[in-house]
């Protein structure tokens, strides 16, 4: 049995309607009604608070619809990966290009054009989502946020309460432009990208979502060299009478000592550790106050 028909099962046994279901869930009856009819997928458990407040007006166990809800969607999900992805809508990219700061639009639009869909335009587009699904995802119980941007995008509480939810659903390949309306240029004050190094800086606007601008790089590094552990430190380490009271970050130094001829002993990496611990060894950090 699926949500949808778990639910309107329980509406009958109950005798109520959906209106009431969508006034508990804080949703309009239009989002529940095509929740129930199969025109929406159920929302992701982990990014919606909709099935606690369902579950306790249609007196389920806590967790029985966020459960069916999840496999549900891992079945959707199976389907859609066997479909190929769909370019952006023209509405969603012209909303995209225009956050971009000035200057960078004109090189940037022609990468976009020349590449329907490229890896560019999927980048710029995943990242912004990522910013702005993180800040709806941590205001959507705040009722004084909800309602500001609701305003602002000139819709109801309810209705924006929806939008959140499908929101949050949403990708890089099914992004809308009322997706972009309602979230992106509200949220979006600006962003930017290196094309060089592909490093991004997105502004958020400060009346929604304050705090520093985010920024990303991708940056190619080199793996970390294989390390072959000494003999005589694995002695050490396997000896609890010489190394028992050792902290990680203790082993972590003696780890990387290195040696070219003489391989040390347990005893000597023993002596090395009580030689860290002393305290002079090593001079003070300056203004640290004196301990006599």
């Amino acid at each position: 049995m699926d949500v949808p028909l778990l639910i309107r099962h329980r509406l009958k046994e109950l005798g109520t309607e959906q209106r009431g279901l969508a006034e508990a869930a804080q949703v309009t009856e239009s989002y529940i009604s095509q929740l129930l009819t199969g025109k929406k997928v159920p929302p992701a458990p982990e990014r919606t608070d909709i099935y606690e407040k369902m579950e306790t007006f249609l007196r389920f166990p806590a967790g029985k619809l966020a459960t069916l809800a999840d496999l549900q969607r891992r079945d959707a999900l199976k389907s859609k990966l066997a479909d190929p992805p769909a370019p952006l809508f023209k509405e969603v990219r012209e909303s995209i290009l225009r956050k971009c700061v000035p200057g960078k639009e004109r090189p940037i639009r022609a990468v976009f054009e020349k590449e329907p869909f490229g890896t560019l335009e999927r980048l710029v587009t995943q990242k912004l989502l990522d910013v702005v699904k993180r800040v709806a995802k941590a205001e959507l119980d705040d009722e004084t946020w909800l309602r500001l941007v609701a305003r602002l995008s000139e819709r109801s509480y309810e209705q924006l309460r929806v939008n959140v939810l499908e929101f949050l659903e949403t990708d890089v390949f099914n992004v809308s432009a009322e997706n972009c309306v309602t979230f992106l240029e509200p949220l979006i004050e600006s962003w930017d990208i290196d094309l060089a190094t592909f490093a991004m800086e997105i502004v958020l606007n400060h009346r929604l979502a304050p705090g520093h601008p985010k920024k990303f790089e991708f940056v190619e590094r080199e793996p970390a060299p294989p390390v072959d552990e000494e003999p005589g430190l694995q002695t050490f380490l396997q000896d609890p009478a010489l190394s028992g009271d050792a902290t990680a970050e203790e082993i972590a130094f003696l780890k990387k000592l290195k040696f070219t001829r003489k391989r040390p002993t347990a005893l000597y990496y023993y002596r090395e550790l009580q030689s860290l611990r002393d305290p002079l060894h090593f001079h003070r950090a300056s203004g640290e106050e004196k301990v006599w």
